[in-house]
């Protein structure tokens, strides 16, 4: 399968320590900045019906707004209860200003 990369959004639009929600490809994504450098999974929690933009961001660690479950936004592996469903996880690269996210 191809992976096909998208122009998401500038990188200084991204918030340090902090995560944003936007359409990318169609899809509903999370985009995480942490210590410089910026994140992508999707933005639905596994667990509830909750995007994760509006939840809390400690480090590498998204808390959902719903039920506190946190997953890590480097992997999408979660990392406290409830959840115990992986988040679906992107690769992400910094272009010319630019995030790039690949989705397949």
């Amino acid at each position: 399968m191809e992976t096909t990369w998208f122009d998401a959004v500038a990188h200084d639009d991204v918030p340090q320590d902090d995560v944003i929600g936007l359409a990318v490809g169609g899809r509903d994504i999370a985009l995480y900045g942490v210590n410089g450098d910026v994140y992508a999974t999707d933005n639905l929690c596994t667990h509830g019906h909750a995007r994760l933009c509006d939840g809390f961001l400690e480090g590498h660690e998204i808390e959902c707004p719903l039920h506190q479950g946190k997953f890590d936004v480097r992997s999408g592996q979660p990392t406290c209860a409830p959840v115990t469903e992986a988040l679906r996880s992107y690769p992400v690269k910094i272009e010319d200003g630019r995030v790039w996210v690949a989705l397949d």
